[in-house]
């Protein structure tokens, strides 16, 4: 079973109420069981929403707000969704795909807290959550065409 980024499937949860809607990702998961999640929506942040940063280890929207808190509680609630529906379906979590750049989903490259657009090497707090769980991380970037 996997856990997956609900933007990546085409939900509009991201902050600007879109989506990154990816068919490699979907077709990945063609025969496996997973739960789509966001953690930003199942923590109760609006979509759109104020984009946000990991600076110091502290999530801050653009307008300065310190959001942590929210980000901390949605990497919970994302875990114990994850973990019910692997209990449904009998099967245990064997990754995650994560959408790559997002202070809750980065796993290995994220912004850098300033708002400039410059990466740095980072984790979300819920690839972070995920990763100290050994759950094994991947992004859309992984199914890339080389």
């Amino acid at each position: 079973m996997y856990i997956v980024s609900a933007c990546l499937l085409g939900d509009n949860c991201n902050y600007w109420g879109g989506n990154y809607n990816n068919d490699k990702v979907k077709d990945f998961l063609k025969d496996k069981q997973y739960i789509s999640v966001c953690p930003e929506v199942m923590a109760g942040f609006s979509t759109p929403r104020e984009v946000t940063e990991i600076l110091n280890g502290r999530v801050i929207t653009k307008l300065g707000e310190d959001v942590t808190e929210g980000y901390i509680r949605g990497a919970q609630l994302m875990w114990q969704a994850a973990m019910e529906k692997s209990a449904e379906c009998g099967e245990e979590i064997e990754g995650a795909v994560l959408k790559t750049k997002s202070p809750s989903c980065a796993a290995g490259k994220n912004y850098d807290g300033t708002f400039s657009g410059k990466i740095i090497d980072g984790y979300g707090f819920s690839a972070e959550f995920l990763k100290k769980k050994g759950i094994r991380l991947m992004t859309e970037e992984d199914f890339q065409d080389d």
